[in-house]
């Protein structure tokens, strides 16, 4: 079972040992990386399976850029989020090397795909052909290690991500709220709010069963509670009980029409059309947020409100992985470095895209960019904050990660809809879930 809960000293302390050897190994290769040739594999096509989301918009931009300075073509076939795993399953459980390149979530599948034989270690390509100036212990320690299982690199990170709350600082003045210091504040802001506009949702976050664990692990988290306990799934603990009572009734007391079926997109829609007031929701959904200049100009960032047991905000990102049965993995791995490069990476912060890498979060042409807006500048400060005390505990520890998520959602969507009560939602969660881990 993987530690997903990070301390910026421990992380330290963990990974100096683990990146100097990677140093180590990567050094010997300069010699060879001086006269790296990027055009290597020219003539060579790439498949690429990608997810919609800020990060494909914006690095796939650059498409003609990468195919210019490698001759390498590359096809790419993007689906939303859910269907690009369907797909991605098809094609794995096929053994099939119709894709070369895909995007994945290790903090939700990882473990699954791992156990699978699906990913292609990574290390040995890095070890191969790495172009100079690409230092991969400039990553984010925590988003590698977590990409990494029994010793293989899976996934090389594209971003850091969590959820932050964007709220309207301009209905805020109006209703004369301030933001909310406490998870129970959250509650009496958005009282006040709908009183005094009710033409706008008060409070939106993820009602769809499968991404609701994603911005409720957080006030779980915060709430003190924890998905097990000594080997068992933990919901129905009094904290579990407390953040299960308090996700749902701000979802049903404050929450959109239909806030069931609301996942990112329909969040990021409702805020950018200026519909809602305080919106729980990815950092990466900033760039989406800010299409509507308007909100450049009326929009506070923050992180989730301590609760009783903290603040420990989800800290996670998309990271982009090589098939295990791709036929061009080489020519796979071009693209890899290439898009997560240091100097990509400062590309696509400049579009609201989080930098995983030190060194373009400290790029002058991204600092500049920040200082242009305040809203940025508060983005970035919760993204430190994100990085400095988050944790990528979504959903249960275990193989069947996404089964347990549908799980979670199941039990907060019964208690919003009013099918069951509390004690009833988390006793059928913990069985379902138990039944989960001792499959482990």
């Amino acid at each position: 079972m993987l530690d997903h809960k990070w301390n910026s000293k421990f992380v330290t302390a963990v990974f100096a040992g683990a990146f100097g050897i990677l140093a180590t190994g990567l050094s010997a290769q300069r010699s060879m990386a001086d006269d790296f040739n990027w055009k290597a594999h020219s003539g060579e096509t790439v498949s690429f399976l990608a997810s919609t989301n800020p990060w494909t918009s914006a690095v796939m931009k650059y498409k003609g850029d990468f195919e210019k300075l490698t001759g390498i073509t590359l096809r790419v076939d993007t689906y939303s989020e859910e269907q690009m795993r369907q797909r991605l399953v098809t094609v794995m459980n096929a053994r099939s090397n119709e894709v070369d390149l895909f995007m994945t979530q290790v903090s939700r599948e990882g473990m699954q795909f791992a156990a699978a034989g699906w990913y292609r270690d990574l290390m040995p390509l890095a070890k191969k052909e790495t172009a100079p100036g690409y230092e991969l212990d400039d990553l984010s320690p925590a988003l590698v290690k977590a990409a990494t299982f029994d010793g293989a690199l899976v996934g090389i990170p594209l971003n850091i991500a969590g959820p932050v709350i964007y709220y309207r600082t301009d209905i805020f003045e109006k209703c004369q709220v301030s933001p909310p210091g406490t998870i129970d504040d959250i509650a009496k802001v958005a009282a006040k709010i709908k009183k005094c506009d009710p033409s706008v949702t008060a409070f939106a976050s993820r009602g769809l069963k499968p991404a609701l664990p994603y911005t409720f692990s957080v006030l779980l988290h915060n709430m003190g509670g924890s998905y097990m306990k000594d080997g068992k799934s933990n919901l129905c603990s009094p904290e579990g009980k407390k953040a299960l009572r308090t996700y749902a009734g701000l979802l049903k007391d404050y929450g959109p029409p239909g806030v069931v079926n609301y996942n990112f997109y329909q969040l990021t829609s409702l805020y950018r059309a200026g519909r809602s007031a305080m919106s729980f929701e990815s950092s990466n959904e900033l760039s989406s947020i800010m299409e509507n200049e308007q909100r450049l100009g009326d929009t506070g960032v923050m992180p989730l409100p301590k609760g009783p047991g903290g603040s420990h905000p989800i800290t996670i990102g998309w990271s982009l992985a090589i098939s295990k049965f791709s036929s061009n993995p080489d020519a796979a791995w071009y693209f890899v470095q290439w898009a997560t490069s240091p100097k990509m990476q400062a590309k696509l912060a400049l579009a609201g895209i989080a930098p995983p890498r030190k060194s373009a979060s400290s790029d002058q042409a991204y600092k500049t960019w920040l200082d242009k807006q305040p809203v940025r500048k508060q983005w970035q400060q919760a993204i430190d904050f994100l990085a400095a005390n988050g944790n990528s505990d979504v959903a249960y520890p275990i193989a069947q990660n996404p089964v347990s998520r549908q799980i979670i959602g199941q039990a907060v969507d019964s208690i919003l809809l009013g099918t069951a009560s509390v004690d009833e939602a988390c006793k059928t969660a913990d069985e379902k879930a138990d039944a989960l881990i001792a499959q482990q």
